[in-house]
């Protein structure tokens, strides 16, 4: 009996032990997670390119005196605002006067050589029309005259020719007749120039004192055009420097009384307005960027503020630091125009949310907000995007051989898996060309591993991998 009541309190200390054995085993088994069901829809995927930079002011302009002088005075200060048009420095003025007048006095002389010369060529043209005349006819008589007696002349010399019979008569007549020849021919070119009515000759020297005449007088109307230019010149150079543009002055390099020669810069001026950031892109990701591509720059130190962009420059050349290949890419701010219209979008969107009595929104922008120099920013250049295109996530899409699958749930809760064709993915979705339709249920393992990897380069730039 008493070894029953041992065996007996033996299992029932045992037993007891037991039941905290087994709850604890059972407690250690894993339970099967359940999957997520994720609804294909409809939505924008960008893939961009994510890099670090400050901002840089992109208008900033030199501005220099356009002639020698004096410096005057100069009366603004590095910092200071400035409109458009406002006087930023002076020169003396006294030399700029004088030099203006002993132009127009250079001008006036040239002016007046040019009337002597149309004189001149004037008088020549008359004397031109006066040899070129017709001749009276006693003139004309006279030189039938001496045409007439050249050739009885010409007559008599050929007859004594033909009678010559000695070597020296045949000679002697021979020069006779040639030169009664040459005279008959002066004489008839003579009756010829007169019936037309002008010498040639004098006519041939009249021509050139006209056309002497001529070029004179193109050359004092040459004279005249250089002095009037010239002077414009001196008139359209100011000896003042006002901005071309509404900004602040960055760097003032004069002062009153310095002497400067022309090209000088007095002031530096900059728009507050226009700003740009340089980024390095690694060399993997250097070939997707595109001049003029488009691009978005978030500014660090206002959360949720983006700001569109255009890359303006790809250097040609590669930054090297410790073995990384780098690229410098410049982006330049499209406008601040939206950056306004994004805060009076904000500002409305705050007032309704404070008449709602809802907490303000910590993207609102500051009241004095504006952008400035050296501020950090992140810079993201697009490099691919689609718009109303099916998204479905990652994780819901396996691959086997190079073909995408998807697990679709079908009307009376079983699933079927289907290939798709897939394109373009970011680190949460990814874009389906062929298979899906919106609206349908795909499956989601809770416990699996995401498909998609992101990688991060030297130089901010991402590449996202398809499943």
């Amino acid at each position: 009996m008493r070894i029953l009541k041992i065996m007996l309190i033996t299992f029932i200390l045992g037993g007891l032990l037991a039941v905290p054995m087994i709850g604890c085993n059972s407690n250690s088994e894993s339970a099967v997670p359940e999957n997520q069901i994720a609804t294909v829809k409809r939505g924008d995927l960008t893939l961009d390119i994510t890099a670090a930079g400050n901002l840089a002011l992109s208008h900033v302009e030199d501005l220099a005196f356009e002639m020698d002088g004096t410096v005057e005075e100069v009366p603004v200060e590095e910092g200071e605002s400035v409109e458009e048009g406002q006087l930023l420095a002076k020169l003396d003025i006294s030399a700029w006067e004088d030099n203006i007048a002993e132009l127009k006095d250079k001008v006036t002389v040239a002016e007046r050589d040019v009337l002597d010369r149309q004189v001149s060529l004037t008088s020549a043209e008359i004397a031109l029309e006066n040899a070129e005349d017709v001749y009276e006819w006693p003139d004309i008589w006279e030189a039938q005259l001496a045409v007439s007696d050249a050739e009885d002349f010409l007559d008599y010399a050929q007859r004594n020719l033909d009678k010559a019979t000695q070597q020296w008569e045949i000679k002697y007549w021979t020069e006779e007749v040639e030169g009664a020849e040459a005279a008959l021919s002066v004489a008839e070119d003579k009756l010829e120039a007169q019936l037309s009515g002008y010498d040639p000759e004098e006519v041939a020297v009249k021509k050139l004192q006209v056309e002497q005449a001529q070029a004179r007088l193109e050359d004092a109307q040459k004279a005249v055009e250089d002095a009037k230019k010239d002077l414009d010149e001196a008139q359209n150079t100011s000896p003042e420097i006002t901005a071309p543009f509404a900004g602040f002055i960055t760097n003032v390099n004069v002062e009153g009384g310095d002497d400067v020669l022309k090209g000088t810069v007095a002031v530096q001026l900059a728009d507050p307005n226009e700003f740009e950031t340089e980024i390095l892109v690694n060399e993997t990701d250097i070939f997707q960027v595109k001049l003029g591509g488009e691009a978005r720059v978030e500014i660090d130190a206002i959360q949720g503020l983006s700001l569109p962009a255009k890359v303006t420059h790809i250097s040609p050349t590669a930054t090297i630091q410790q073995g990384v290949v780098n690229y410098k890419v410049k982006v330049e701010l499209e406008s601040l125009q939206a950056v306004m219209q994004e805060r009076q979008e904000m500002m409305k969107q705050r007032q309704q949310a404070q008449e709602a009595q809802q907490p303000q929104t910590p993207a609102m922008l500051p009241q004095d907000f504006q952008l400035r120099q050296g501020l950090s920013v992140t810079v993201s250049v697009i490099v691919q995007e689609r718009n109303d295109v099916l998204l479905v996530p990652n994780a819901a899409i396996t691959s086997q051989k190079g073909q995408a699958y998807v697990q679709v749930v079908l009307a009376d809760g079983t699933t079927e898996e289907r290939a798709i064709k897939t394109g373009i993915t970011d680190y949460v979705n990814t874009e389906v060309t062929e298979g899906l339709s919106e609206g349908e249920q795909v499956v989601v393992p809770k416990a699996t591993t995401t498909t998609t990897t992101q990688q991060q380069r030297p130089g901010g730039g991402m590449q996202f991998f398809r499943p």
